[in-house]
């Protein structure tokens, strides 16, 4: 085939709902594929450590289902990517059990429908560092060791093309994939269908948030990628939206610590030599883009392990003095918890929002302090009963703190709520690491599955 055309409706499938208007616009396009991405590591890591998903599954089932009903309506393959925010086991069962109920749902004739895991287990890890194989630290983190292992709840790994092209091959008309690249998921069918790697990855880079790539800014909105032997074109959908060079030049520098590169299983998009070219009102033209193969395939392991269970709290604070003296007002605050549980065995946080809530102690303007501010107490504890009780402490006791000059007996605090509430459990980021592997599919069992009447 010259050419080959994919429409991205959504850049994190259900995390809100994909806007329907610009969807069918593209989908009148005449795609070859529509596919999104369902899933970021930006959401935290206590979906990955509690098997969850961030959003509402009428959410994602809306999605879902307005996809699936183009797709066979075309004719042509859906692919979803990281399942439900992770990617994890449950959630690709999920996916793939609601297609199956949409299908029968809608009637839709059978078709075959694949899907791919991405849960690596522990044991395997340790095996892995057992035998001597490092397995790498990125940003800042160090070479995972067994007692990080050990805190580790759930680990994906973070697929590349090769599980897609081996369900494609396999003739699956509806993919649901485990963890993976943001951009693999896109590539894949361009690199199935014979155009160079050095343009389907810049095609998945492009793709993979959708109408980010697009100005004026608008979210949830569909975007059209088409690549032939030598460059790639997108496409704003939505009527009121262009694809330029700087929004598509600036999209290739989004969430990237070098603007010029991106990893993946198996090799590096170098974005270099890129030149942009706007060849119409809502399309750009890339082409320069190269894919330098790896030597040795290394995988992007994500892992979360969970800290402890929490409780929230909040108040309001307008009085100038206290506002002025509050890190003294938390202090007291903190001294009260010591007292009651001591120095260890649990986290108490205060985020204190009108000064340094968003950035902490990366503030630049932390002495500029508004007429009033918000603070959220956050306690966590081992067990729901302490994590209470210390998230208690910690925000009532700034009522009762004694500042120098202060008379009164009223306190200068107030609360938008007389009680702490329960939040999710907290989790940390116990691994964001690389770990070898000799064939590219050995972490990604795939399955063939069918849907439909």
């Amino acid at each position: 085939m010259d050419s080959l055309k994919i429409i991205c409706p959504n850049g994190h499938l259900g995390f809100a709902p994909l806007r329907t208007e610009s969807f069918q616009v593209g989908v009148e396009a005449g795609p070859d594929y529509i596919a999104a991405d369902s899933g970021s590591d930006d959401v935290g890591p206590v979906p990955l450590g509690s098997d969850t998903s961030t959003s509402p599954e009428s959410w994602q089932r809306h999605d879902l289902e307005q996809m699936l009903l183009a797709a066979r309506k075309q004719g042509v393959p859906m692919i979803i990517g990281s399942a439900g925010d992770t990617g994890a086991n449950s959630r690709v069962d999920l996916y793939v059990r609601i297609i199956q109920q949409l299908a029968a749902k809608h009637n839709l004739p059978e078709f075959k429908l694949g899907y791919f895991y991405s849960e690596v287990d522990k044991e395997t890890v340790r095996k892995r560092i057992r035998d001597g194989s490092q397995v790498t630290g990125l940003d800042g983190y160090a070479d995972l060791t067994e007692d990080e292992l050990d805190a580790t709840s759930r680990i994906v790994a973070v697929a590349g093309v090769h599980p897609y092209i081996k369900l494609l091959e396999q003739g699956a008309e509806v993919i649901i994939g485990g963890r993976s690249s943001d951009a693999a998921l896109f590539a894949a069918p361009a690199i199935f269908h014979g155009f160079p790697a050095d343009n389907a990855y810049y095609l998945g880079k492009v793709l993979e948030c959708a109408s980010f790539c697009a100005e004026p800014y608008g979210g949830k909105e569909t975007v059209l990628g088409e690549i032939s032997h030598g460059k790639v074109e997108v496409t704003a959908m939505h009527p009121d939206q262009r694809c330029t060079i700087a929004s598509v030049a600036g999209h290739a520098m989004y969430e990237r610590s070098n603007p010029f590169e991106e990893l993946f299983a198996g090799g590096k998009l170098d974005m270099t030599d890129c030149h942009y070219e706007q060849i119409s009102e809502k399309t750009t033209r890339i082409t320069g883009s190269r894919f330098i193969p790896a030597q040795k395939i290394r995988v992007k392991l994500e892992g979360s392990g969970k800290v402890g269970e929490r409780f929230i709290g909040l108040c309001g604070i307008r009085d100038p003095y206290t506002i002025a003296n509050l890190d003294r007002v938390i202090s007291w605050a903190r001294e009260k918890v010591q007292e009651r549980f001591g120095d260890s065995g649990y986290q108490l946080h205060y985020n204190v929002y009108g000064r340094d809530g968003v950035m902490g102690e990366l503030e630049p303007l932390r002495h500029a302090v508004g007429h009033e501010v918000g603070v959220l107490v956050q306690g966590v504890a081992p067990t729901k009963e302490m994590a209470e009780e210390l998230t208690l402490i910690g925000l009532r006791q700034m009522f009762y703190a004694r500042l120098p000059d202060v008379k009164g007996t009223a306190g200068s605090v107030s609360f938008p709520l007389d009680e702490v509430l329960e939040a999710s459990a907290a989790y940390r980021w116990t691994l964001n690491h690389t770990m070898p592997v000799d064939d590219a599919l050995e972490l990604f069992p795939t399955h063939i599955t069918s849907a439909g009447i």
